[in-house]
């Protein structure tokens, strides 16, 4: 994770050459404070003016739960801990496009028959990659594009 606490010898988001006394000041605070930021989770959000359309995708399809509804925004999930990640990517890997999100289930090819039985079609894979997954793409309700995959 990011620290910067009085073990970081400067905050790197701005270069030495640019710094200002504010910035070399709030440095110095922020090292004086011991201060540290932990990222707890991470909520992947999707615009949409109907959040009914959701539920056939993400509940029925995924088996997420309904976590949080309030009517305009309505949090699918699990309880289950979860890593947190971010990814960057010039490309989605096998020359595919970018995916919108990615999700990880341990039963790729149920996923897969839930899919299919829904009547969603699939815009790439399913595919075994070179770097242990086993993958596919589709797009939800809203036009994005999601990678569902295993890790082998």
């Amino acid at each position: 994770g990011i620290a910067w606490g009085p073990q970081a010898r400067r905050c790197h988001c701005v270069p030495a050459a640019r710094m200002t006394r504010f910035h070399a000041a709030a440095e110095l605070h922020v090292r004086s404070q011991g201060a540290s930021v932990k990222v707890k989770r991470i909520v992947s959000n999707v615009a949409t003016s109907d959040v009914d359309k959701a539920s056939a995708f993400y509940k029925d399809v995924l088996g997420l739960k309904v976590l949080m509804d309030l009517g305009w925004i309505r949090t699918y999930g699990s309880s289950s801990k979860m890593t947190i990640q971010v990814s960057v990517m010039s490309e989605g890997g096998s020359g595919t496009a970018v995916p919108d999100m990615s999700i990880e289930v341990d039963n790729v090819e149920e996923a897969l028959m839930r899919v299919r039985k829904a009547g969603i079609a699939i815009e790439y894979g399913p595919a075994t990659e070179p770097w242990g997954v086993r993958r596919f793409y589709v797009r939800d309700p809203f036009g994005k594009l999601i990678n569902i995959l295993q890790h082998e």
